[in-house]
């Protein structure tokens, strides 16, 4: 997971990586994936297993979440841009990994640990420390995507274990019911003290609601605010044949990408978001046809709505300077991939780049970034992928790090202007 990093005793580690450092040689096909012209990517290292998300410390360590166990830290001892030390620690599934204030915090699909990272050391030698227990964990949207505020408060998202809250869900006529109960303890995000052991989903404060899914979360220090993109709903043609059809089932809706602030309802599971018509819709569980739309202003209008079923899965605001200018302060969007698009090929499998403006606030459009990681311009389906991205943290010399959840690649992309 991608954040500004406020650990400071990690910067004069033994091994040192700093941004003074040179940049690496590249590779001559820039690890399988096509970038803008003068920038270029090294695979820092391949074949780890499924990659989650990934943090960087100030002396170039990764630390990467495995989707199967554990964490995967990664040190390049000679500068030459790839990982020569790799090494395996802890245990647990689970998506979350963030550097903070000393501390590497991490998540499983129910709890979030930490361990204390000692200055030189690669693997933490201590134990973990359990910082928040029994979170939902029900199966379907239950990774626990987490970040910090500049209020040093640690920021955690609880999914929704459903399409959209139907009966029976995501099949044919399904009828929506009372989502009040089931929203107290899912579909929000919860804040909690970050030094505190032990805590539970009722410690924390209940800082959003009416959510699906948010895995690509983070806090933009420019804006000084939480951001996220949502993951938009599937099957309208499966629950509502009569109102869409194959070809809107695959194009709607929106992947959505919002500012949270404590107290923000972003609609669901009552509403989704037409990019075509850009308008909220009422969902068809809740009485919708596809033209009915939402009342007007009771929830928020996405900052961008990108493509539908991209599954956008990181963010981090870019605030290095080694990229160009127009890229400062901008933020890059992982998108692991579309697997509902059929008939027709799935979309997706790239990395967006949001223009924002210089209050840190996005001006409501993008552009692809990164391509090539699905290997072909048209796939049936995600496992015909060759790489899909997932994690996207910064370096402290300004190059990205972008991970892979198919078979677990990671790249380092950086700028030349060559």
């Amino acid at each position: 997971m991608s954040r500004p990093l406020f650990c400071s005793f990690l910067a004069a580690p033994l091994v040192t990586l700093a941004a003074s450092a040179a940049l690496p040689k590249p590779d001559t096909d820039n690890g399988g994936i096509t970038l803008p012209p003068g920038f270029h990517a090294v695979v820092v290292a391949d074949n780890l297993g499924p990659l989650r998300h990934l943090t960087v410390a100030p002396n170039g360590d990764v630390y990467a979440k495995s989707r199967e166990s554990g964490l995967i830290a990664l040190r390049d001892s000679d500068g030459d841009g790839r990982a020569d030390i790799v090494k395996r620690f802890g245990s647990g599934s689970g998506t979350g990994a963030v550097l903070h204030d000393g501390w590497l915090y991490y998540s499983t699909n129910s709890r979030v640990y930490r361990y204390r990272l000692t200055p030189g050391e690669l693997v933490p030698s201590g134990e973990p420390e359990l910082i928040v227990k029994d979170l939902p964990d029900e199966g379907q949207h239950n990774a626990k995507s987490f970040t910090f505020g500049t209020d040093g408060a640690l920021y955690v998202e609880v999914g929704s274990p459903s399409n959209a809250f139907g009966t029976p869900d995501r099949a044919p006529g399904a009828k929506g019911g009372d989502p009040t109960e089931f929203l107290k303890t899912h579909g929000g995000i919860w804040r909690f003290d970050p030094d505190k052991a032990g805590q539970t989903q009722s410690d924390g404060l209940h800082y959003t609601t009416g959510q699906r899914h948010i895995v690509a979360l983070t806090w933009n220090p420019i804006a000084n605010a939480l951001f996220g993109v949502q993951h938009g709903r599937d099957q309208l043609h499966t629950v509502a044949p009569q109102y869409f059809d194959d070809e809107a089932s695959a194009e709607l809706p929106a992947e959505e990408m919002h500012v949270l602030r404590q107290g923000s309802n972003l609609g669901w599971p009552f509403t989704y978001y037409d990019p075509m018509r850009k308008q909220r819709m009422v969902a068809p569980e809740y009485g919708g046809d596809g033209k009915k739309a939402a009342e007007a202003g009771k929830y928020p209008e996405p900052l961008v709505a990108f493509p539908a079923h991209w599954a956008p899965l990181d963010i981090v605001f870019y605030t290095a300077k080694q990229y160009p200018e127009k890229y400062h302060g901008g933020a890059f969007v992982t998108f692991q991939g579309s697997w509902n698009r059929a008939p027709k090929p799935q979309k997706g499998y790239n990395v967006a780049f949001v223009p924002c403006d210089e209050h840190g606030m996005p001006r409501g459009t993008y552009e692809i970034f990164a391509d090539g990681f699905a290997g072909m311009k048209e796939i049936p389906s995600p496992g015909d992928a060759r790489f899909r991205p997932c994690g996207i943290a910064l370096g402290p010399d300004g190059s990205l790090y972008v991970s892979d959840a198919q078979k677990g690649r990671l790249w380092r992309i950086f700028y030349t202007g060559d």
